[in-house]
């Protein structure tokens, strides 16, 4: 999936484009809107990014991880090497102390996450501090030309670059997820 980012000043316009995507078969979890007015962008309807995908949680945490693997493996061969595995207690004791060391260290990555913004967002800061909202929309290579239609008859909408999507699986799941809640 590719993502495709697109930036206006107009939410009502943004609302106008959402309908025409779903109209031609882009599914709501495939569209997004980001902004800092989020009570307005809720007014409109319009699919909104949560609080906690604007924070870089998830790929600080994947860095927390590659430090916590290194380090763990590290605990496991410095017991190994220095024959304290050997003893009574055996190599328990180091594969919990390698695990705590490797969940310390994704908490750890997530914490500081959580204090910046999302990665992937960031060189669109300075257009959101200035009141402008940016519709993101993930979108299967079949799906290119409807996009591209439905932006063509939205001259005010401004692209903004594009990027690596949700893999195609989440955004499966999370349409199968809203499709059984609507049902129940």
């Amino acid at each position: 999936m590719n993502r495709h980012y697109y930036i206006s000043n107009d939410l009502d316009e943004l609302e106008c484009v959402e309908s025409e995507l779903e109209a031609r078969g882009i599914d709501t979890e495939q569209i997004h809107v980001l902004s800092d007015k989020d009570a307005e962008v809720e007014k409109h309807h319009l699919h909104d990014v949560n609080s906690f995908m604007k924070q870089d949680v998830v790929h600080s945490g994947e860095i927390g991880a590659l430090i916590g693997v290194p380090l763990a493996i590290a605990i496991l061969g410095g017991a190994y090497l220095a024959g304290w595995t050997e003893s009574a207690a055996g190599w328990m004791p180091f594969i919990f102390l390698a695990i705590i060391v490797l969940g310390f260290s994704i908490w750890e990555g997530g914490f500081f996450g959580i204090q910046v913004p999302n990665a992937h967002f960031r060189n669109l800061k300075e257009k959101l501090h200035e009141g402008e909202h940016v519709l993101f929309v993930d979108v299967e290579p079949g799906q290119e030309t409807e996009l591209d239609r439905v932006i063509n008859h939205h001259p005010n909408l401004r692209l903004a670059g594009t990027g690596v999507a949700a893999p195609h699986w989440i955004v499966a799941w999370l349409h199968s997820w809203h499709q059984f809640k609507r049902t129940i």
